[in-house]
């Protein structure tokens, strides 16, 4: 933190603080995420190592951008580029909405980050309106990726069901289905719309139960497997949903609000069912976006997520060589020991040598002695040289293996380490 000075604090949560700084090197303001547990907490150092590791991927203009990352006396540091407000500020100096080509601005900038996350397989898992940020020219940048996952390869691996701000909540997440996919994201981008059109939650819940009652409300009852995992999961054992005798829908709620294509937009993204939910791709080819739309924009997301994977592989690449190298470095040590150490065992074997010269007493009396005398010079200037090199290799050892013991396993689990960081430092 010697490079930084604080200029104060953004923001507080359960994970730590957020501090605006000035970079004294060069004058740039920056965002620090500063975690107020220590790294030795295992829970802090997985979520902030797979943290670091999607944000080190993502690079697109509507993603906030990853400065650098350190430690400093046991605490992790995130460092971002700085950003002015969030969008939570903007629908408080709007309560009753933005304009619409606003609207639509932000909704378009929001799908561009999210498909660039879900080419790369991403699920961000928690977009709301604090987490939206807002700079100038109206540019908005995603942030805050700390429940964010890659998604797993094998469809059967299940995912934390308790994710998501509750009013942001897709139905499959509210009843903690854990095969959920990228359309938890497209739920939350539908929300997010018709909050920033007239100012208002869309499905302001008091409770997960609420939650769902509220959105049935909106968008109609739950699909028949939905009702069925509702049956069935003991958090909502003896519940019924109360009758909804006048359903509020969208067309009702946002008429003279929307436009045609605004709101047949929205529908395909509050789809009870996250199968026929609309995906990022289709979202960015809408109709609704066609004002906007830059030509080609899916074609060049899906080659920059190209070009992301391909440097993400040969991170991983180099992780693996780098502790190849080191467990290489590592055997030979060992063995080079071994070999030391057995020299020490010269005189003994010659003690038990038992060939006819040697059962000459004379013989055997006299060369006893010089014998003995070589070999116990050779062992006492070979010890002393192991000694000394034992001593260098263990210095060496220890030094690399406090570096790497904590480090190795989970850079190359994490795929970011490159193996040029310096002892104290989590990523470049």
């Amino acid at each position: 933190m010697n490079k930084y000075e604080v200029l104060g604090v953004v923001g507080e949560g359960a994970y730590g603080v957020v501090l605006k700084c000035r970079n004294k090197e060069n004058g740039e303001i920056v965002a620090i995420k500063k975690f107020k547990d220590s790294d030795e907490d295992e829970t802090v150092r997985k979520t902030t190592l797979r943290e670091v590791k999607i944000l080190r991927l993502l690079k697109q203009e509507n993603i906030v951008q990853l400065r650098e990352a350190f430690r400093r006396k046991q605490k992790l540091y995130l460092v971002f580029e700085y950003v002015e407000r969030n969008l939570l500020e903007v629908l408080e100096e709007k309560p009753d909405g933005l304009e619409p080509d606003l609207v639509k601005y932000f909704i378009y900038q929001l799908i561009l980050a999210i498909c660039y996350c879900h080419a790369l397989e991403v699920i961000h898992r928690d977009i709301k309106p604090e987490n939206l940020l807002i700079g100038k020219n109206d540019i908005l940048k995603l942030c805050d990726f700390g429940f964010a996952r890659i998604l797993p390869q094998k469809s059967s691996q299940n995912l934390t069901d308790y994710v998501a701000t509750r009013w942001y909540r897709s139905p499959e997440l509210l009843l903690q289905q854990t095969d959920y996919g990228k359309g938890v994201d497209m739920w939350a981008i539908g929300c997010i719309m018709g909050e920033l059109t007239d100012g208002q939650p869309l499905f302001p819940g008091e409770s997960e139960i609420d939650q769902l009652y509220v959105i049935q409300k909106i968008i109609g009852p739950l699909t028949q497997e939905q009702h069925e995992l509702f049956l069935k999961n003991p958090r909502f054992l003896g519940t019924k949903f109360p009758e909804v005798n006048k359903p509020e829908t969208l067309e009702k709620r946002y008429i003279g609000k929307l436009s045609k294509n605004a709101l047949l937009f929205m529908k395909k993204l509050l789809v009870m069912d996250p199968a026929k939910r609309m995906d990022s791709l289709t979202a960015i080819s809408h109709p609704y976006f066609d004002d906007i739309r830059e030509d080609g924009i899916a074609e060049k997301i899906i080659q920059l997520a190209n070009v992301a994977n391909i440097k993400s592989q040969q991170r991983v690449l180099s992780a693996k060589q780098q502790a190849s190298k080191y467990n290489n470095q590592n055997s030979a040590n060992i063995a080079q020991q071994q070999q030391q150490s057995q020299q020490g065992s010269t005189y003994q074997d010659f003690q038990n040598d038992k060939s006819p010269m040697l059962n000459n007493k004379k013989f055997h009396n006299k060369g006893k002695k010089l014998v003995q005398g070589q070999v116990q010079r050779y062992y006492q200037q070979g010890q002393q040289g192991y000694d000394v090199q034992q001593e260098e290799q263990n210095s060496r050892a220890n030094s690399r293996q406090k570096f790497y013991k904590g480090n190795v396993n989970n850079y190359q689990k994490s795929n970011h380490y490159q193996g040029d960081d310096e002892p104290g430092q989590l990523v470049n």
